[in-house]
């Protein structure tokens, strides 16, 4: 369930970070499709809490430097180790695909860092993305270090949508797919939630956080590289320090 006037004013900082110049309620409301009432009452009440001002004055609206502030204070307060920051820069280099490190978010995993492949042709991804944590191999490399009941509380949340004919379709689905990657040492996906896409996931482990890390990219790519990418994800783990 989305609580629509929180994820409207998230929209407004992702609409600024794609403008990248100030503008007024009107231009806001105008290039999201919103009412313009609710937007001014919006736009007026970031404003008066700090969030929004005015550069120019009357030229229009622009994040204040307080959404950075409390950025950093919550990133100071618990950092992704920097070990895991250099894996996943590590691992695209060593791949050329897109790497992810992931955490769960509710019936999701949320992708909390990403070193994007500079191919023309690759999986586009930024921090914040999320997937379905049952219909990737993120979000299973995740459920994988959950205990059975969590895992089981978990599964009644879950809406069990056919994204592709490879999408898991139920908890013992689900669970089949674990005690496959179990077998095979890694967690893998082809198309099962996001059309053309293939990859490789491993649980990250050392960590008081359930975090996993993925490799993906085009089908084209790396379907028939998945033992490849696993061997090369499992040789960086094992160095990692």
């Amino acid at each position: 369930m989305i609580v629509r006037q929180a994820a409207n004013a998230l929209e407004i900082l992702e609409y600024f970070a794609r403008r990248l110049k100030p503008a007024t309620a009107a231009e806001i409301a105008e290039d999201l499709g919103w009412p313009r009432s609710s937007t001014f009452k919006l736009v007026g009440t970031l404003a008066s809490k700090g969030y929004l001002y005015e550069p120019r004055g009357r030229g229009g609206y622009y994040p204040a430097s307080r959404w950075l502030v409390l950025a950093e204070a919550v990133t100071r307060a618990e950092p992704l180790p920097e070990k895991y920051l250099r894996l996943a820069r590590d691992l695209m280099t060593a791949t050329g695909e897109t790497v992810a490190i992931s955490a769960p978010a509710g019936v999701h995993a949320i992708f909390v860092d990403v070193a994007e492949s500079p191919q023309p042709v690759r999986y586009f991804a930024k921090a914040g993305d999320r997937v379905p944590i049952h219909a990737s191999s993120a979000g299973r490399a995740l459920l994988a270090q959950m205990p059975k009941d969590e895992r089981a509380r978990l599964y009644r949340k879950i809406d069990f949508i056919a994204y592709a004919p490879t999408t898991p379709m139920s908890p013992d689905a689900v669970e089949a797919r674990l005690e496959e990657a179990d077998a095979m040492g890694w967690h893998q996906s082809n198309t099962e939630y996001t059309p053309d896409l293939a990859g490789v996931a491993m649980p990250l482990t050392g960590s008081e956080r359930l975090l996993s890390v993925v490799v993906v990219g085009p089908v084209s790519r790396c379907l028939d590289r998945r033992p490849e990418l696993a061997a090369v994800v499992t040789r960086h783990l094992a160095g990692l320090k």
